[in-house]
């Protein structure tokens, strides 16, 4: 289970490289313009300073109780002061710190009024110089071997340097362990030999396409997952690592390793969502997992359930381990669910659901199976489900997979995810099994599964029905059942839209 992984987080030494920052956060509110020129006069309500960048990754490492040696640079100034306390206040030690008192300590003032951002003001570092340079070579080398694993979180401001990445390579090749790579340019770690790295999609795409790194003037890229795949092959052909780990924001993680073994782990889409740091939980979870000893798989998972709560945080976020273990503890308890088949039509999961409908009908019992995406529950669903099962005595409920969805209903569905929307159906009173399937039609799992009867709702008939032709092959009938009034997960939708647009109009 992963949530033993997580149990086994405390007590695990971390070395984290690579530039600290601070992150500051005036807050205020804002009634008028100023007289001087068009910009808001903000009235100051508050002000927080805490870590950011490599400094966020290593107070996420100690917020999941690992013991964190965090190598970095900062000037001799006021930032590298606040920042020094605010990581002392997370509890990671600030010794391994080197100070240059000729250089600025990284820091990003972020101005809100009312909660809306009005500007932000960076503070870059300046050149470091050999000797510094030396100097975090001399801790890298003390500190590495007190370790279990590695993260460098490399913003390119310099901390991380040419020699400092010959060094993590040549470290790793005399006491191998887990080295998570973090990098906004991931091509200078070619050659280091990374169990896993972490770019977003955006820089994952123009390194491969245009060798260059991301900017922030740079607009979305439109998800398409195959499009993703064959990214990842081809930085994978760049990059010498393990495993590629491309997140994708609000809709998860894309997963490839170096035999071209793909997975796309989703996640739950969040209304007003801060993703100021998340990468940073994301990373330190990952990377905790897997020194854990957890798979690639799992520790992604774990990995996206520590994004997912970053995100609904103000400021720059950090996750507890009590946070982590109770998040992760709720989905093996959902997982270990008898009525879940959650891999979609796997072999295993297929067959553990043939052998138990074998057992029912030689008891005489009727099986009766429907699907559908069910992404936002309402009255006619329940009632539809509560019809399908007045038609025999055990309901199957086949659930499109998120990417089938996608492919029905659109890039912006479902809105629940597909553990969310497994977890909800199988909760209904009428519902005894469920199982997701990837395929746009469940013509595959009626043949499998070899149901009495087929329920379906609406208007359509047997000709128009695509799988109706698979129920007679397993000697099944297709029932036509009316839908409950008008209400539709799609009505809901667009009222929820209209809702939201006259809440922005009334705030306005």
């Amino acid at each position: 289970m992963t949530v033993d992984l997580v149990r086994r987080f405390r007590g695990l030494r971390v070395l984290v490289i690579g530039d600290a920052m601070l992150d500051s956060y005036l807050e205020g509110t804002a009634s008028r313009l100023c007289r001087e020129g068009p910009v808001p006069v903000v009235r100051k309500t508050g002000e927080h300073c805490v870590p950011g960048g490599a400094a966020n990754t290593a107070a996420n490492l100690r917020a999941l109780e690992a013991e964190v040696f965090f190598l970095s640079i900062v000037g001799r100034d006021t930032a590298g002061t606040r920042l020094r306390s605010a990581l002392l206040e997370q509890g990671v030690d600030d010794r391994w710190i080197v100070e240059n008192e000729s250089a600025n300590t990284l820091h990003k003032l972020r101005i809100q009024a009312d909660g809306q951002y009005v500007v932000r003001f960076d503070e870059d570092a300046h050149y470091h110089s050999k000797e510094i340079q030396g100097q975090l070579l001399a801790k890298l080398e003390e500190t590495f071997i007190r370790c279990d694993l590695v993260v460098v979180s490399d913003y390119g401001y310099g901390s991380v340097s040419d020699e400092l990445i010959e060094q993590i390579k040549l470290l790793c090749s005399l006491h191998p362990c887990p080295l998570l790579v973090d990098a906004k340019n991931l091509y200078r770690f070619r050659n280091v030999g990374a169990t896993v790295v972490t770019p977003n999609y955006l820089e994952a795409r123009l390194l491969v396409e245009h060798g260059r790194i991301a900017e922030p003037s740079v607009s979305e890229i439109e998800l398409d997952l195959s499009e993703v795949e064959h990214v990842g092959r081809r930085l994978l052909a760049m990059i010498d690592a393990e495993h590629a780990a491309i997140t994708l924001a609000g809709d998860g993680v894309f997963l490839m390793n170096r035999q071209g073994i793909t997975q796309h782990i989703s996640t739950h889409p969040i209304i007003k969502a801060n993703d100021v740091g998340a990468g940073d939980s994301f990373a330190a979870a990952m990377a905790l997992a897997l020194a854990a000893g957890g798979s690639i798989e799992e520790s992604a998972q774990i990995a996206v359930d520590a994004a997912s709560i970053a995100i609904t945080k103000r400021w720059t976020a950090v996750v507890n381990y009590q946070e982590l273990l109770q998040k992760v503890s709720l989905r093996d308890n959902a997982r270990l669910s008898p009525t879940f088949f959650t891999e979609a039509c796997s072999p295993e999961s297929i067959s553990r659901l043939t052998e138990q409908l074998g057992e029912e009908r030689l008891r005489g019992k009727t099986i009766v199976f429907t699907n559908g995406v069910f992404d936002i529950l309402h009255a006619g669903h329940v009632q539809f489900l509560r019809q399908a099962k007045e038609l025999g005595d055990v309901l199957i409920v086949g659930v499109n997979s998120d990417r089938s969805t996608q492919r029905l209903k659109g890039k912006r569905r479902p809105i629940n995810s597909e553990r969310d929307r497994l977890a909800l159906v199988a909760a209904l009173d009428p519902v005894d099994h469920v199982v997701l399937f990837d395929e746009d039609t469940p013509i595959e799992l009626i043949r499998a599964l070899h149901p009495d009867i087929h329920a379906k709702g609406g208007d359509y008939t047997d000709e128009f029905l695509p799988e109706a032709e698979s129920v007679r092959e397993v000697g099944g009938r297709v029932v036509i059942l009316p839908l409950a009034g008008s209400l539709s997960t799609t009505s809901v939708i667009k009222r929820i839209i209209s809702l939201a647009f006259e809440e922005r109009i009334e705030i306005k």
